[in-house]
């Protein structure tokens, strides 16, 4: 409401129908935010954890691929095979989960560069994918994963 010194409020004008339009949609939207978040805890979650299911399921080609084909800096080839199985599956359940979640999302953004960078011989198509999932990681990181977690659940959200 406007005043004029000394007399009664004016009421506020009304908003333009566009204005309107746009606070509907965005209010919409902003309903949407709990299911978007979950969905990208699970895209991703599922990705890292089937394939660290796979590096556990097949060891000894897993230890074969770090040893030939992947070039981890640092570290020995089985050493690097254990630490990415592990991240994969630990840091993909607890995103799944949304627990521990900016954490779990910061974790698992390394573990997907460690692998862009240790595999030099990644196709434009698969360097697209580690892309989408660190951008996916990094928006669960800096904004949270959202109403539908356990971090929620608990009070760390």
């Amino acid at each position: 409401m406007t005043t004029i010194a000394g007399t009664t409020p004016l009421p506020a004008p009304p908003k333009p129908s566009v204005v309107r339009l746009y606070e509907r949609f965005t209010n919409i939207l902003e309903k949407l935010q709990p299911i978007a978040g979950l969905a990208m805890r699970l895209y991703v979650g599922k990705v890292f954890l089937l394939s660290g299911w796979l590096k556990v399921s097949r060891w000894d080609s897993t230890i074969a691929l770090f040893e030939n084909e992947y070039h981890v800096p640092l570290l020995s080839p089985h050493l690097a095979a254990i630490m990415g199985a592990a991240g994969e599956l630990g840091f993909s359940t607890l995103l799944v989960l949304g627990l521990g979640s900016r954490a779990a999302a910061l974790g698992l953004f390394f573990v997907n560069a460690v692998a862009v960078i240790s595999y030099p011989d990644l196709s434009p198509a698969g360097m697209k994918d580690h892309v989408l999932w660190g951008a996916l990681l990094l928006v669960v990181a800096i904004y949270g994963p959202g109403r539908i977690s356990a971090d929620r659940a608990i009070g760390l959200h």
